[in-house]
Formats: C-alpha cells, structure tokens, sequence
C-alpha cells in the first residue's frame, strides 16, 4: 500500500465500501519496511512531480486520528498553520529535515541564543539577510536578575530581584567607582595635616547617596521606555517588560530612591554634592532618555551624565579637607575634577560607540536616534578623537598635580592601546570584530587608567618612603 494513495483520489464523495477498505489499511501497524518505502516514495514523488494538492478538510480529520501518520507533528508548529501542523506537510518533510530529539533541540537554542534563553526576533540588515537579534549582544545585568526574579518560589526574594533589576547594577556600579576614586585623588596639602582629611564616614555618604541617585535614574530611564525595551534584544527581558513589576511600582521606587540618594548627599557631604547628584537624576531620566527619539546630541548629553559623578566625588574630597562652607567655587576650583569629569567624559565615546555597533539595526528598528546606524562614518571618526583626547588630559592630571610623572607615562600606553583599537574601529568600520576589539579595549581601559592615578598620586610614595625610613623632623629631634 503506498502511503500517498489517498492523496490521488479525486475531491468527489467517497463510497463507503471504499472508505471501509481504506480504513483498515491505514489503521494497520508500519513496518520498517513500509516506512522506508513510504519514504522512498515520497521522496520521488517530491523529485519527479509537483507537489500534489492539499487533501479536503474530511480527509486531514481522518489522517488526524491516526497515531502513526501524526508522529510528532506537535513538536513543529507552523506559524501558516496557525500553530498546528498538518500531517501531510509531516510526511512530505519528515525525510529531508529529521526530528531532533526534546534535549538535543534545548542544546541547539541555547546555542544560538547565548547564557539565557530569550525570545528570538528576526531583524533584517540592510542587504536583505535576516539574523536572530538575541546572537548580537549578552543580556544586561538588568535581563540577567529579571530571569533568576522569575525563577524564584518566594515572593519576597521575586520582589527583591526585580527591583535590583530596576538599579542597572552594572552601571550604578560604574558609577559609585567613578564618584570613589576622584575621592581618593584629591590633593592634601601638609599645611592642612591637623585637619581631618579623607573621613571614611564621608565617603561611605558619598558612595550610598551616588548609588541611590543612580538607581533613581535608571529606574526612571526603564519606567519611561518599557515599549522600546521590549523591541530590543538586551532590554527585553527587564522587569517592566515581563510584568514582573507594574509602571506604578517602578515610579514609586524611583521617587523613594531619588529623595534618600540626595538627601543622604546634602546630609553626610555637602550642598554642592547634593545638587550634582539631582542634577544628574534630571539629565538622565529628563533629558537623555527623551532625546534619545529625536536627535544623536543624546549620546554627547549621555557622556556629560557620565562625567558628573568624579566631580561629586571630588567636591566631596574638596569639602571634607577644606574645613569651610561648601560652595561651588570652594569645592570645584581645582581644575583636577575637571580633568577626572572631562576622562569620564571622552571616555564613553569610543566605548559606547563599539558597544552600539553590534545593535545598530535595532536601534534603526526601534527609532532611537544613535550615529551608528545614521552616520556610521561620523561614530567612527568620533569614536576616534575622543581616544585621542585622553592623551591631553592625562598630560593635565600630571601638569596640576594630581599624579606624579610615573602616571604620564604609563597612561600613555595604555592609551596608546585604546587608540590603536580606535584606529582600526576608524579605517575598517566594525567588520571582521574592530568593534568588539575596540569595545573590550575601552573595558578594560577606564579601571587600568582610574588604578595608576591612584597608585601614582603625587607624594603618595614619598609618604611611603619617610613612613618606613623616616621624616625631616624625627632627625632633627635626634
């Protein structure tokens, strides 16, 4: 009996003696011969003729309650089908593109799909080709903690997770390093040795206000765009997105962080730090995220949000030594803050701008404003000066005092290096994997330069070095 002889019967009725003998032969258990025959027929039937037509609607019911011939048409829904699979399409595709076991196929997606399984979107480049979204980029810190927020049985701990989620801990923590270290450059002058310098009480204000501040910002960043992060492969997975928090949860935690964040400023370190952190909440949620749908001066107003948090840092230092009321012009006017905000400042381009090369079809998708889909030659040439700035500012941190000349010259290689990466980023755009070079380059870039100031601040070896063998003043009173 060929298995595609029902398929050959014309549409007219069907009498029952013949529905009957039908029956009984479809009903019988294949053999291993018959299905290898069936295939075989199938096969040339595929090769030599078109595709015969679809059989009427009574005769897919009758196939329907065969356990045989439906097989595993469960396993592969179509999207024509409306999520089911008819068993003719089965048959005819069942020789070319064998079923894959349940956990071979997990194996495949995760695969494909990277260190968390998330839904796939097709985007199509410029060239007409397709490609799975969720291969372009890792999920966020966000993403990552919005899984493990679903995947725990206590409400509390689900609770805790998702509004962990809403603080970007990646960044925040980013951002209360950049607010530490300018802390720890800051200059002391001998003059002042009877005045309490760095107070850890003041620092330990500095960095709980920073972190509130920060995750006030990004709570409000994902409480404003939950329909654009839900089109993006990174974002997609974040609380607002999966309904693991409501809008009116997120604002409320906005609010609540925002107020303690700068009212732990303006209490434990001064005014000055205060409104650097408010202002920056207001950059962020009020003028960053909204730009980010109307022109590329979003990204220059982000990297000025990211060259806030040295000089909170710096007044802070600047406060605390001083001893007297904490003004902008008291706290602010040494141009090391400056130059600490303005490395923070260059620093992002070059990192941002490789970071959006591998999404820059989302972005275009999605309608964010971003060079790297608008001017892909401008976010390299932009990318590139900005390394280029580094040199100069590290040659200001050395001329004022900051670091010490052992600090100018092993800047200079490591910004070297940073250029170099930027260089090729330039001359050959992001393919054949400049960007991702030049994106891991910036990674590793900021921590490396932010640890030698600090290793090479001016007269720490000195104070090292009379610490162990002695001051001036213990041999004049020998």
């Amino acid at each position: 009996m060929r298995l595609l002889l029902p398929q050959t019967l014309p549409p007219p009725t069907i009498c029952s003696r013949c529905l009957r003998k039908l029956t009984a032969a479809t009903r019988r258990p294949f053999s291993s011969a018959l299905r290898q025959r069936s295939s075989i027929d199938t096969v040339s039937l595929h090769l030599t003729s078109p595709l015969p037509r679809r059989p009427p609607k009574w005769q897919s019911q009758y196939f329907l309650s065969n356990s045989h011939l439906r097989g595993d048409a469960e396993d592969a829904p179509t999207a024509a089908s409306g999520g089911h699979t008819h068993p003719w399409d089965r048959i005819t595709t069942s020789t070319t593109e064998p079923t894959l076991l349940p956990h071979r196929r997990r194996q495949r997606q995760q695969k494909l799909r990277g260190r968390v399984l998330l839904p796939s979107t097709p985007i199509t480049s410029a060239n007409g080709s397709t490609t799975d979204s969720t291969t372009q980029l890792p999920p966020d810190a966000s993403s990552l903690l919005s899984t493990t927020s679903s995947k725990q049985t206590s409400s509390w701990k689900r609770a805790l997770y998702s509004y962990l989620a809403l603080t970007k801990p990646r960044l925040t923590a980013l951002i209360v390093l950049s607010a530490m270290a300018p802390y720890a450059l800051f200059p002391t002058d001998p003059l002042l040795s009877d005045v309490p310098t760095l107070s850890a009480l003041t620092l330990t204000y500095l960095t709980f206000g920073t972190a509130l501040s920060s995750s006030s910002a990004n709570a409000f960043n994902m409480y404003l765009e939950p329909a654009y992060d839900r089109q993006m492969s990174r974002t997609r997975n974040r609380p607002l997105v999966r309904g693991l928090l409501t809008p009116q949860q997120a604002l409320l935690f906005a609010v609540v962080t925002g107020a303690l964040g700068v009212g732990s400023l303006y209490v434990g370190v001064n005014p000055t730090v205060a409104a650097l952190g408010g202002i920056n909440i207001v950059l962020y949620a009020g003028v960053y995220t909204p730009l980010k749908r109307i022109s590329v001066v979003n990204t220059w107003v982000g990297a000025i949000v990211g060259g806030i948090p040295p000089l909170m840092g710096w007044a802070a230092a600047a406060g605390n030594v001083q001893g007297v009321d904490s003004t902008w012009v008291s706290t602010l006017s040494h141009p090391g803050g400056w130059l600490l905000a303005g490395l923070l400042f260059a620093w992002q381009f070059p990192h941002f701008n490789s970071l959006s090369w591998g999404i820059k079809d989302e972005y275009r998708r999605v309608g964010y404003q971003m060079m790297v889909w608008k001017y892909p030659a401008l976010n390299a040439r932009v990318a590139l000066r900005y390394s280029l700035l580094l040199f100069p500012i590290c040659f200001g941190l050395w001329a004022t005092g900051v670091t010490d000349v052992g600090f100018l010259v092993d800047s200079s290689a490591v910004n070297g290096w940073l250029v170099r990466e930027a260089w090729r980023f330039y001359r050959k755009g992001g393919e054949g994997g400049n960007a991702k070079r030049l994106f891991w380059a910036s990674v590793w870039h900021l921590p490396v330069v932010m640890g030698l100031a600090m290793v090479h601040k001016a007269g720490l070896w000195r104070g090292v070095w009379e610490s162990i063998v002695g001051g001036a003043e213990e041999e004049e009173y020998e």
